[in-house]
């Protein structure tokens, strides 16, 4: 999958890393969506860089919405101060 693919799948793995993660987000779509991309490009490449999965693999849509979630609470930690 090349970086198309992953930022699209990125779109995706925002809105529902967003929908799992508990507690309010006060930030926007757009915010939602960038977090979910940074998070799909991360675990899509980090992953296979450490050779958990291979590119193609449903477990790197697994790491991408895991990703997203810590994004996500980063995110939340530093915009709280």
């Amino acid at each position: 999958m090349g970086i198309i693919g992953t930022i699209f799948i990125g779109l995706i793995v925002g809105l529902i890393a967003r929908f799992l993660k508990p507690g309010d987000d006060s930030m926007g779509w757009i915010m939602t969506i960038l977090i979910g991309i940074g998070g799909a490009i991360a675990a899509t490449y980090g992953g296979q860089a450490l050779g958990i999965y291979q590119a193609g693999q449903g477990a790197g849509f697994i790491g991408a919405v895991i990703g997203a979630i810590v994004l996500l609470i980063i995110y939340g930690v530093v915009k709280k101060d």
